[in-house]
């Protein structure tokens, strides 16, 4: 098969596993900066450009797309799936993954294990919404933040007025959580594709760090789910209408809470943590899943 790599640097770790898992399988394989393309959008033929060209034909594509590129990058995966193209994770999963506040309403809707998350505007809502959550500490998250930025542990109810006051006034939009104290700054990565969990990995912080991102300095060891854990990460991807993703637990002394679904997680920390090989089952998940000319789109509601 003829499958792309949708990523804006060929140098990245999961970007280069990508490639040589499909190379290993005898696929052809070729990265695309999605960025530099640019769409014929018609009812009959549409097509996709890039570098002064009319791309060719792919089978299935890959998205790796960032965070801060969502709206043109799932613009993108679009307009290949107008073209009947296979996605790993559809443009409409993928919007709604990265929509932290659509995230949680959805996963609320099906019953999933969540922190206690409060959402608002006026600032003199406060009080309530502080309230609401269980007192500080707590945590404030940006909306649009990914690796940990935009995350702030408020410890005292005076300093998460001040915060909350300050992200209002750069007119930010926020949710206010719950702080899991028994998690102690730990969180479990469980790495999902087509609805079964093939690795998992404990994160945890550096010292004096609430947030176990490996990226703000954390470190990660391998780590066995219970069936709860495994369970409530599979649904939380089914519930996005994703097909693979990076859901990230926490332990709670109600059962495993979710904090994020992830919709283009990275390869690079679960496979050194676990020793397997996660680029090696998504090429096989195309393979397995691929039917030409028919694009797989998420029945999600909402």
């Amino acid at each position: 098969m003829k499958i792309a790599v949708l990523s804006r640097k060929p140098s990245l770790y999961s970007t280069q596993r990508l490639v040589e898992a499909g190379k290993q399988r005898d696929h052809e394989m070729r990265v695309i900066n999605y960025l530099s393309c640019y769409m014929n959008i018609t009812s009959h033929r549409p097509s996709v450009h890039y570098k002064g060209a009319k791309l060719e034909k792919f089978d299935a594509i890959i998205p790796r797309i960032g965070a801060s590129n969502t709206f043109y990058g799932t613009a993108i995966v679009r307009q290949f799936e107008m073209m009947g193209v296979f996605s790993v994770n559809d443009s409409q999963a993928i919007t709604r993954s990265r929509d932290k506040l659509r995230t949680f309403q959805l996963l609320a809707r099906k019953g999933i294990g969540l922190p206690v998350t409060g959402f608002a505007r006026n600032i003199h809502d406060i009080d309530d919404l502080i309230n609401m959550v269980g007192g500080a500490p707590l945590i404030i998250k940006v909306l649009e933040g990914t690796q940990g930025l935009g995350v702030v542990l408020a410890e005292t109810k005076k300093a998460a007025e001040s915060v909350i006051q300050a992200f209002y006034g750069l007119k930010s939009n926020i949710l206010i959580q719950e702080y899991i104290k028994e998690s102690s700054g730990t969180d479990i990565r469980a790495f999902v594709i087509d609805n079964r969990v093939v690795a998992s990995m404990k994160r945890q912080g550096k010292e004096g760090e609430f947030r176990s991102n490996i990226h703000r300095g954390g470190s990660a060891t391998k780590i066995k789910l219970t069936p709860e854990e495994r369970s409530t990460a599979v649904r939380a991807t089914r519930a996005m209408g994703l097909k693979v993703a990076g859901v990230d637990l926490l332990r709670s002394n109600h059962g495993p809470v979710v904090m994020e679904v992830n919709s283009s997680p990275g390869l690079e920390g679960i496979e050194k943590t676990t020793g397997l090989d996660i680029a090696d089952k998504i090429i096989r998940y195309i393979e397995k899943n691929h039917v030409p000319g028919k694009p797989k789109v998420s029945r999600v509601k909402g």
